[in-house]
């Protein structure tokens, strides 16, 4: 009797997450997250998931999570980018030397309200033309892309070198430091009203995702499904940022800045930081990025190419631009993630971006994207970089070296993978 209760329960919870259509492989990432989180959190006696650290932890992560992004599309066409750190520091060199030589010289002083946007542009057309580089070079001259980014590797580090004659290059502009993180954000109160237009936003997704099911007379989820898919959204956007307008800003910051305007601050007035500019600049990459994928004829051949590149050139689709096209992207997010790095640090130094391309390819990796091509989740790089960086900090809190701790990060990359070859045998889609 006791045996068929259990069976019965065991039942009911698999028609639960299947009626929920969760995605088996997201949640088990989400419980190795929490699962990192809780165990870093009593190593620490309760440090790790306070709101100034779980705030420090989401700026780290923005800039990998970025570039992850990017590298889903190139390991989904079956390729790979080894050079994404060294060019982050080459678009970082161009956007310094655009601050601080440069628009100077053009007659655009440090503070003006054209520079940072002329940085950032320089920054991004960086990126998105040696990315282009690359990819004729793999598309056109059929080079391997492991051996062209490999070169790529070696090259734009020591070009970022050469370009700033091996000095650190700083202050950048205050308006350009906004987006590093601690120095650009939203406030409480803004935040709050971010978090309801994301909340709505998610709902409406929800529901016209139900409404384009119906429309085309496809099996929907019960309406207690939408329901608890939306609290789900709700109580996930909202938590997030109470999280992070729980972190006040220090007494001493607020009262040097009342102090600068010649002002007195009030007796027990506070502030909180809220939605750093960087995290949004991520929610806005992650979105677009996901409607590349999902919505557009450019992510359909993506991954029509990485699922069969025969057939898909047969079928029509120019391979080889598409190559230049997704190495141009992943360009592109390498000089948006070096505006993040270093606005965070408020300077340029030549070690920006080291290891990046071994962060980024196990965030993309540990998401579920499969190096045999194909398949992979843009949401799922950025939650493999929110572990990769987990990871990182915890160990960091509670005191391992930093040789450990890249020990660690190799070991959790090969069990990452050896995991997905299982799952895909388990599923059927090896």
């Amino acid at each position: 009797m006791a045996e068929a209760s259990a069976s019965g329960s065991t039942a009911g919870r698999k028609s639960f997450f299947q009626t929920l259509e969760f995605d088996t492989r997201l949640l088990g990432m989400i419980g190795a997250f929490i699962m990192v989180c809780v165990v870093f959190n009593v190593l620490t006696e309760g440090r790790f998931l306070t709101p100034r650290n779980i705030f420090n932890l989401t700026i780290q992560t923005v800039s990998v999570a970025i570039m992850a992004t990017g590298m889903v599309f190139v390991i989904v066409t079956r390729h790979i980018d080894l050079s994404v750190g060294s060019l982050l520091a080459t678009c970082s060199a161009m956007m310094a030397i655009t601050q601080t030589q440069l628009l100077p010289n053009l007659g655009i002083d440090y503070g003006s309200p054209a520079m940072a946007p002329l940085a950032i542009i320089v920054g991004l057309a960086t990126g998105a033309l040696i990315g282009a580089f690359h990819g004729w070079l793999v598309g056109y001259l059929a080079i391997p892309a492991f051996i062209v980014t490999l070169g790529g590797l070696l090259v734009w580090r020591n070009v970022a070198w050469y370009l700033t004659s091996g000095q650190t290059i700083g202050p950048l502009d205050d308006t350009f430091q906004m987006l590093g993180g601690i120095g650009g954000t939203l406030g409480a109160g803004l935040s709050w009203v971010f978090a309801l237009i994301a909340v709505a936003a998610a709902w409406l997704a929800i529901n016209n995702a139900r409404r384009a099911r119906i429309r085309h007379e496809f099996p929907v989820k019960p309406v207690w499904a939408e329901a608890v898919l939306m609290g789900l959204s709700a109580a996930l956007i909202l938590g997030f940022v109470a999280t992070l307008n729980a972190y006040q800003i220090p007494v001493r910051v607020l009262r040097r800045a009342f102090e600068a305007r010649g002002e007195v601050m009030p007796d027990g007035y506070t502030q909180a930081y809220g939605l750093p500019f960087s995290v949004l600049l991520l929610i806005a990459v992650a979105v677009i990025m996901t409607l590349l994928a999902r919505r557009t004829r450019l992510g359909r051949y993506i991954f029509a190419t990485g699922g069969n590149p025969d057939a898909a050139e047969l079928s029509g689709i120019n391979t080889r631009l598409l190559t230049v096209k997704v190495f141009a992207i992943m360009g592109g997010l390498c000089g948006l993630a070096a505006v993040v790095a270093s606005a965070r640090l408020s300077f340029h130094s030549n070690d920006i971006g080291t290891l990046d391309e071994l962060r980024v390819i196990a965030a993309a990796v540990i998401g579920g994207t499969a190096l045999a091509g194909g398949l992979g989740t843009i949401y799922g790089a950025i939650l493999g970089a929110l572990i990769m960086q987990s990871l990182q900090s915890g160990m960091a809190m509670v005191g391992v070296d930093a040789p450990f701790q890249n020990i660690v990060v190799g070991a959790v990359l090969v069990l990452a993978v050896l995991i997905d070859i299982l799952y895909r045998k388990r599923t059927g889609d090896a």
